[in-house]
């Protein structure tokens, strides 16, 4: 069975060792600028001619010239091959150099509360690289969609997807509220501290009820049950309304840090985790992708990993600890 590639591969030398025949004047020059020898070459124009189907050089013992066939065919293969070329080098280039379109997807907790900023400080240090942005929660397939990067955050082990996946930053789900709603009450010096106040319960809980399962690193763990005054379909929404004074309410480490930093939400309990998640990077080629990918997986890694260290908290974690959810 014929290799395709091996195939193409060498239709394109055929190519290449004709044009070098017309440009220098004969096969012998041709033969030595490839690298070939003259029997070699002599093939090479003889299979090209048989695909065609027409006479491209007229031999002599002495001479070989370019029928009228052949010289309007180099004019075309000559433009086609320096097209080729420079869609090769492209393709090189984009291994080393960071530059071009970049499709993102992302889960709209991430999308919304924690990447603008960092979109923004990419594109100031990466310019020449032009983001696109697709929040969805669902999991989108990468190469059907043409997505270069996924983010994904995950409590359990992440599902066998067929791509390369790379861990960014491991990080807390606890919970947070706004300094104008814990004013007005006395500090809340453990999980029992919790009662009685408003519970907003995010999209992983169910309606009615809610069981607060808490835990901290010293191995204790506590059940706490309440009554949630709202429900709220994602991360995003809760954070929103924390910052409003509205409650107490469970959100990612990632989400909450922005307004940790500038004091618009403080952590409740902050000892004490609902669960551990990572946030992955999902690509296709890996290590292996192109260089805006690369950049970018690292320029994430690196300020999230940074954002997390200055999140006042708790200690900040890293995706080499081993920490368990209860």
């Amino acid at each position: 069975m014929v290799d395709e590639t091996e195939t193409l591969g060498g239709a394109i030398e055929d190519l290449r060792a004709f044009c070098a025949v017309i440009e220098l004047g004969s096969i012998s020059a041709a033969a030595r600028q490839l690298g070939e020898t003259k029997g070699s070459l002599s093939r090479r124009i003889s299979r090209l001619e048989g695909r065609l189907g027409v006479r491209l050089l007229s031999r002599t013992p002495r001479a070989v010239s370019a029928s009228e066939e052949g010289i309007a065919f180099y004019g075309k293969c000559r433009d086609a091959l320096v097209l080729l070329d420079e869609a090769a080098e492209g393709a090189r280039q984009s291994r080393v150099i960071p530059r071009g379109q970049l499709r993102v997807t992302a889960p709209y907790d991430i999308g919304l509360e924690v990447l603008p900023a960092l979109l923004n400080a990419f594109h100031r240090e990466h310019p020449q690289i032009t983001v696109e942005l697709l929040l969805n929660d669902a999991t989108l397939d990468l190469a059907a969609n043409r997505i270069d990067l996924a983010l994904r955050a995950t409590t359990a082990t992440l599902p066998d997807m067929g791509y390369r996946a790379s861990a960014l930053v491991e990080f807390g789900i606890r919970l947070y509220a706004s300094p104008a709603y814990l004013a007005p009450h006395p500090p809340i010096q453990d999980p029992a501290g919790l009662a009685g106040h408003a519970l907003i319960a995010s999209r992983e809980d169910p309606r009615g009820a809610v069981q607060l399962r808490l835990y901290n690193h010293r191995g204790k763990r506590e059940t706490r049950v309440f009554t949630p005054i709202m429900h709220v379909s994602d991360f995003a929404a809760a954070h929103r309304l924390l910052l409003t004074g509205a409650g107490i309410g469970a959100i990612p480490d990632l989400v909450a840090a922005p307004s940790l930093a500038n004091g618009k939400l403080l952590a409740v309990l902050p000892e004490w985790e609902l669960a551990r998640a990572q946030l992955h990077a999902i690509s296709v080629g890996g290590r292996e992708a192109p260089a805006r990918v690369r950049v970018f997986r690292e320029f994430i890694r690196s300020h999230l990993g940074q954002m997390l260290q200055a999140n006042p908290s708790g200690r900040p974690h890293t995706v080499d600890e081993q920490a368990s959810p209860p």
